[in-house]
């Protein structure tokens, strides 16, 4: 299997009122192309550069300087909700923050960004307004914001 996952399980709300712990993503996790196993990334950036590479070069054990022999870091069950993310997304443009939340009925992840003012950003026609509006981002490539959400895991939903 050679995809990677984000995983939300229980995080603590970031900001917003109306949003719940465990609807934020709170830790990012790469499979093995060779064992399988789970791998913790550090960081969302992280992640991301491991997310828009994957295709071309697929994460493994010894990227993260460990063995296949080694522990799995987390277990693919229903501890925790899993997310599975598309491999190939193109990383946030630097500056920006990608925030995705699961919805109540856990139906689906919402994707915003958050600009380093801190406004969210909904919509592509949203960031392209932003960028034309604030030239200092002008070389943010408006294909490097993608809507895209990761697909949730039913089988890890909670009862």
């Amino acid at each position: 299997m050679e995809e990677e996952s984000e995983i939300v399980s229980a995080a603590k709300p970031r900001g917003k009122k109306d949003v719940a712990p465990g609807r934020l993503i709170d830790t990012f996790a790469a499979q093995c192309e060779k064992c399988h196993k789970w791998r913790v990334i550090d960081s969302q950036e992280e992640y991301e550069d491991i997310r828009s590479r994957m295709l071309e070069d697929p994460f493994s054990c010894d990227k993260k300087h460990v063995s296949c022999q080694d522990p799995a870091d987390l277990d693919y069950d229903s501890s925790r909700t899993w997310v599975i993310d598309k491999p190939g997304l193109p990383k946030t443009p630097k500056g920006f923050k990608r925030s995705l939340v699961l919805r109540k009925d856990y139906s689906k992840m919402d994707t915003y960004y958050i600009t380093p003012t801190g406004k969210k950003l909904r919509s592509r026609n949203e960031v392209a307004s932003y960028v034309e509006a604030n030239p200092e981002f002008k070389n943010a490539p408006l294909g490097d914001f993608t809507f895209t959400v990761p697909k949730v895991m039913e089988d890890t939903l909670p009862s």
